[in-house]
């Protein structure tokens, strides 16, 4: 009998300053104190059936607005939007830009939709705008706030409306996504990625969505 070994790569104890193995990312439009609107690119977010958790900077011009609870929408752009989620990038809402972020090189930019050059729609249930070039808009209110550490705001929303572009709709149903279509833009370790194809078919996907409902 012929016993074949697999060949497994050993591990190593580091201390990465960041965890960022790759997860979907966000433009975050608030309401600021004067009724503009802002937008903040992350991608510390995650979903547990409707609702949605969010890591957000403390001293960010977005959790300030969130605090305030008109509400907010998480746009989900795709893979391509990159260079429009790119010109975000090391910018803030905050004239007063913290000095950790200036340290960073961020700068104070008061029209976010115009540096991108994205279009903003009107929500149904928040005050916040939608980003129209996003395949998924979230309209979503803060139900809860927790502080990770010094830095870090953890926000609970509640997501209360989903508008989708009809071209990641799954054919034949009306309340589904077609994982084939939709192509997210990723942020791993502070970098851009997009989903590359089905590796493998998937025993999860025999149940129906709608069970989780």
């Amino acid at each position: 009998m012929t016993i074949t070994t697999q060949t497994r790569e050993s591990h190593t104890v580091i201390d990465p300053a960041i965890l960022y193995f790759g997860t979907p990312v966000v433009l975050v439009t608030s309401v600021n104190p004067g009724g503009s609107s802002n937008i903040m690119p992350m991608s510390s977010a995650f979903w547990l059936g409707h609702t949605g958790v969010l890591g957000i900077g403390a001293r960010s011009q977005t959790a300030a607005n969130l605090q305030r609870n008109l509400g907010c929408v998480l746009n989900l752009p795709s893979v391509d939007l990159v260079t429009e989620v790119d010109r975000l990038a090391l910018t803030t809402g905050r004239p007063d830009v913290p000095p950790a972020k200036a340290d960073r090189g961020y700068r104070y930019e008061p029209d976010k939709f115009a540096r991108a050059g994205l279009t903003e729609l009107s929500s149904d249930t928040v005050a916040a705008a939608r980003i129209a070039e996003c395949p998924v808009n979230l309209e979503a209110h803060v139900v809860d706030m927790h502080p990770v550490d010094d830095g870090i705001l953890m926000f609970e929303v509640q997501v209360s409306r989903v508008h989708v572009h009809d071209t990641i709709r799954m054919a034949g149903t009306d309340h589904r996504i077609d994982p084939d279509l939709w192509r997210p833009l990723i942020m791993s370790f502070q970098h851009f990625y997009g989903l590359g194809d089905r590796v493998h078919p998937s025993r999860l996907a025999s149940i129906d969505e709608e069970l989780y409902r």
